[in-house]
C-alpha cells in the first residue's frame, strides 16, 4: 500500500433524524460540524481530542473515529503502520444530533483518503454509505451526513439506499439543546414493540406530507411534524423535552425531538412561522436551561480533503 504523505481533514455535519413521523428514516444535515484531522504515521496510535468528548481522547482503539478507520482500512485490504488522530468536535454528544454518525462518517471518509487512488477504487461511494451505516446499524443519520440537505434512507434486500433532497431555501432549524444528555439505547428501550395500524397510518400520512412541505410548501409543517411512533413513549424519560415540544406547537411552531433527544428541533420558515426569537423566549419560560441556536442547512454533506 502506498500511503497518502498529507494529512486529511474531514468535516463532518450534525444530523437530525426522524424529524417527527420520519423515524428511522427521515435525516436533515446541519450546520454544525465535528472536524477530524488524521495521518499516516511509522507506529502507534496518537489521539488529541477537543470540544465535546474530550474523555474519549484515551479511549485508543474503542475511539469510535478509530474503529471506523479500522474498518475502512480492512475493506480496503491494509492497515496503516500508524495514525495520528486529531478532533474538533462540536456536534454534542448524546443530544440526539448524529454524533456516532459524524464519528463513523469521518473516520471511514479519513481512511480512504489515506489510502490515495486505491482507497476510492476499494471503498468507492456507495460501499462508503454501506460501511458507515452498517457500524452505525441505522442509516438515517448516516445518510444526512453523507449526502447533506434532506435525506429519505431504507434498507433494501440489497442493502441500505437513500435518496437527497433539495430543502426549500427559507428553511431555518433552529436547534435546542438542555444540560443533560440521554443516551440512545435509554431512549429507544420505551418504544413498544407495536404499533396500531391506525397509528402506523396516521404516521406514513404525516411523513409523506412532511417531504412535501420541507422541500415544496411549508404552510402544512404544523400538522406534518406529528408523531405517532416513538415520541409519545418517549416523554416520560425527558420530560422537559416533551414540555418544550408541547409549548412550541402550542405557539403555532412545527417543533419535534432531534433524533432519540433530548435536544429540540424547531423547523422554522421565514414568513410562515415564527422565527429562532420566539424560540428562545418560549424557551425561557420553560425554566429549564437550553441553549438555542439557529443553524443553517448543511447542503453539501461530509467533506474530506488532503491538507
Amino acid at each position: 500500500m502506498s500511503w497518502s504523505s498529507r494529512a486529511v481533514r474531514v468535516r463532518a455535519p450534525a444530523t437530525s433524524a426522524n424529524l417527527g413521523p420520519g423515524f428511522d428514516s427521515l435525516g436533515l444535515a446541519l450546520g454544525l460540524h465535528d472536524v477530524v484531522q488524521a495521518r499516516v504515521t511509522g507506529s502507534g496510535l496518537v489521539i488529541e481530542v477537543t470540544g465535546a468528548g474530550a474523555q474519549t481522547a484515551g479511549d485508543g482503539e474503542r475511539h469510535l473515529v478509530i474503529r471506523a478507520m479500522r474498518a475502512a482500512f480492512e475493506r480496503i485490504g491494509e492497515q496503516p503502520p500508524g495514525i495520528a488522530l486529531r478532533c474538533d468536535n462540536s456536534v454534542p454528544q448524546g443530544f440526539g444530533l448524529g454524533s456516532s454518525a459524524a464519528a463513523i462518517v469521518a473516520g471511514v471518509l479519513a481512511a480512504r483518503v489515506l489510502c490515495g487512488e486505491h482507497g476510492r477504487e476499494a471503498l468507492p461511494d456507495d460501499a462508503v454509505f454501506q460501511l458507515a451505516a452498517g457500524l452505525e446499524g441505522h442509516a438515517d443519520n448516516v445518510a444526512a451526513c453523507l449526502a447533506g440537505s434532506l435525506t429519505v434512507a431504507w434498507l433494501a434486500p440489497s442493502g441500505f439506499r437513500y435518496t437527497r433532497l433539495a430543502v426549500l431555501p427559507g428553511l431555518a432549524p433552529v436547534l435546542c439543546v438542555p444540560i443533560v444528555p440521554v443516551a440512545t439505547v435509554a431512549a429507544r428501550q420505551v418504544l413498544p414493540a407495536t404499533v396500531s395500524h391506525a397509528d402506523a397510518a396516521q404516521n406514513a400520512a404525516r411523513a409523506a406530507l412532511l417531504i412535501a412541505s420541507l422541500t415544496s410548501d411549508p404552510a402544512p409543517l404544523l400538522d406534518a411534524t406529528v408523531d405517532f411512533l416513538h415520541q409519545p413513549y418517549r416523554a416520560p424519560v425527558m420530560p422537559e423535552t416533551a414540555a418544550l415540544v408541547a409549548a412550541l406547537r402550542a405557539a403555532g411552531i412545527p417543533a419535534v425531538v432531534s433524533g432519540a433527544g433530548p435536544a429540540v428541533l424547531a423547523l422554522t420558515v421565514a414568513g410562515v412561522t415564527a422565527g429562532s426569537a420566539e424560540v428562545a423566549v418560549i424557551a425561557g419560560r420553560t425554566g429549564r436551561d437550553w441553549t438555542v441556536t439557529e443553524l443553517p442547512v448543511n447542503r453539501h454533506g461530509a467533506v474530506a480533503e488532503s491538507v
